[in-house]
């Protein structure tokens, strides 16, 4: 069976090498379990704030085309039906 992963070099400073050694214990995880569970959260975090980058730019063009309330935006979706 063909293994399921690759495998990854990453170069760190001693300092946060040990501090990352020292949190996988602390976590009863291994390097990678640690790295795996980090990087979820990183992405995680890079689509929320991707959400809320598109989130405030959408506001912006409703402000400018004067899309301030609920209704407003009813009359626009059902102008032309």
């Amino acid at each position: 069976m063909k293994k399921m992963r690759k495998v990854m070099t990453v170069s760190l400073p001693p300092e946060i090498a040990e501090e990352y050694e020292k949190l996988a214990k602390e976590e009863s995880k291994n390097r990678s379990q640690l790295f795996r569970d980090m990087f979820r959260v990183y992405r995680e975090k890079a689509t929320e704030n991707e959400f809320f980058r598109l989130q405030k730019y959408g506001i912006a063009k409703a402000r400018k085309k004067k899309i301030l309330t609920e209704k407003d935006v009813e009359k626009i979706v059902f102008e032309g039906r």
